[in-house]
């Protein structure tokens, strides 16, 4: 049967897109069904190695089925979109500027007998090219990048990411995302609060706000902030439970803290994901970040003051920065190792054409095995982060929500879950997705995973 298949790749805002695109490319297809095999991958572009592992799925998937047409979009997209057209089997290349049309352009590429591109979509000679005949939709504009008419309702993902902003405009010197994803913007206020009301309309339990630099959301006539947005949700519908993915330290102002003391642990999970990448005041300067390690001290005390101790802290951390010293790798360890970190999201620095970084790799790079024995010390650090973290719940009860269960963990006889303070739960026995439930912690498994019994 002819369909598509779409293929995500980044992070969560990536993944929100997927799911969004796959919304409506469903609900369009229906109509006009696709002549053919569509796959659309949804790339990344942080690192070089998410380049790669898109060009290695591209090569896979048309080895794999030659007659299927490769749709490709997302941030490699619109960065290096050229260089995509030339691979085989790439039909079309959308940029994150238009990836708001690309269900349309999917549809209208499928065969002579889909409609033509609406006027509105018709590449001009500023906005386009032809790359031996593959056609490209990319500009610096960004006028067509939100994807936010797509109801959300808990399927695949139990818990979906709704994206309420994108774009940053920080412009940190390793980061390639405002090249890919244009300026900070955010969803109308009153489309994030319908989007809410439709997914607990749809039985939804746990709902993901995310964006690019979610803590930047500003929307409405009266600018109104994530805080409030967050406090509006709770206030005008019945949403069991909202989760914020990652927010740059600066971002947790007085307000929005006060509501993980005033919500946390019921309808706000007790989770906060604070970007840092480095804990050398020297590194952090070079990067343009907008702390010092004492700001992201002062605003994890703060968070904990208010949520309470069983907060999960995690953050993202990079090795090799341009410059690196190994007293200043040393600083970010010591670092490390003072805060209750559950978790530590662990990158290589990657230098990404057009970027200060890039200027500053070539002028003082680290070396490679260098970088390795960082991440690797990294690594431990992070195990030993995270087995101190679950330990502490062994014998608790949580509040989780029950998952999609992969088949092997089904075959055990234990279905997937996740603490509302984001801790992986496996509970003994099989129950369906999406249900909110109490679990007593039993032990850890071989993985470190909570195993947990379900509570009458």
């Amino acid at each position: 049967m002819s369909g598509f298949h779409i293929e995500n790749f980044g992070c969560r805002a990536a993944r929100a897109d997927g799911e969004a695109l796959d919304g409506r490319l469903r609900a369009l297809s229906a109509s006009q069904p696709l002549a053919g095999d569509v796959v659309v991958v949804n790339t990344c572009s942080v690192t070089a190695e998410a380049d790669r592992e898109a060009r290695a799925y591209i090569r896979r998937a048309h080895r794999q089925n030659p007659s299927a047409r490769i749709v490709v979009t997302g941030c490699y997209a619109q960065r290096a979109p050229a260089e995509l057209a030339q691979m085989p089997g790439v039909a079309a290349v959308i940029g994150n500027s238009h990836k708001a049309l690309a269900p349309e352009i999917i549809v209208s590429l499928s065969g002579p007998s889909a409609p033509p591109l609406p006027q509105a979509l018709i590449p001009v000679d500023s906005l386009t090219g032809i790359h031996e005949h593959v056609r490209i939709w990319v500009d610096d504009c960004f006028a067509h990048s939100f994807i936010e008419e797509t109801p959300l309702a808990p399927g695949v993902q139990t818990r979906p990411n709704l994206k309420i902003q994108e774009g940053c405009s920080n412009r940190c010197t390793f980061c390639v995302i405002p090249l890919t994803r244009g300026p900070s913007r955010s969803m109308p206020h009153a489309v994030v609060l319908r989007q809410v009301r439709d997914f607990v309309a749809a039985g939804g339990k746990e709902l993901v706000l995310s964006g690019i630099n979610l803590g930047r959301f500003s929307s409405g006539s009266g600018g109104e902030t994530l805080a409030r947005m967050v406090r509006t949700v709770f206030e005008q519908s019945e949403l069991p439970r909202l989760r914020l993915s990652s927010i740059e330290p600066m971002d947790w102002n007085d307000e929005l803290i006060a509501l993980m003391g005033e919500f946390g642990g019921t309808r706000l999970a007790r989770h906060a994901h604070l970007p840092l990448q480095s804990g050398s005041d020297a590194v952090l300067r070079r990067m343009h970040r907008r702390y010092r390690p004492w700001h992201y001290a002062d605003k994890v005390a703060a968070l904990l003051r208010a949520a309470g101790p069983d907060l999960t802290l995690g953050a993202d951390v990079m090795a090799g920065f341009p410059g690196e010293t190994d007293r200043e790798f040393e600083e970010t360890l010591d670092f490390l190792r003072a805060l209750p970190f559950g978790y530590l999201h662990l990158f290589p620095f990657s230098p990404r054409p057009n970027t200060p970084g890039w200027q500053l790799h070539r002028a003082d790079p680290v070396a490679l095995e260098v970088i390795e024995e960082r991440m690797a010390a990294l690594r431990v650090l992070a195990a030993e982060k995270t087995l101190a973290n679950r330990s502490r719940f062994l014998g608790r009860t949580l509040p989780v929500i029950t998952l999609r269960t992969p088949a092997a963990l089904a075959r055990q006889g234990r279905t997937a879950a996740l603490s509302e303070n984001f801790l992986p739960v496996e509970l003994e026995g099989l129950s369906p997705a999406n249900q909110l439930v109490q679990a007593r912690v039993t032990r850890l498994s071989q993985v470190n995973s909570l195993l947990a019994l379900p509570l009458q």
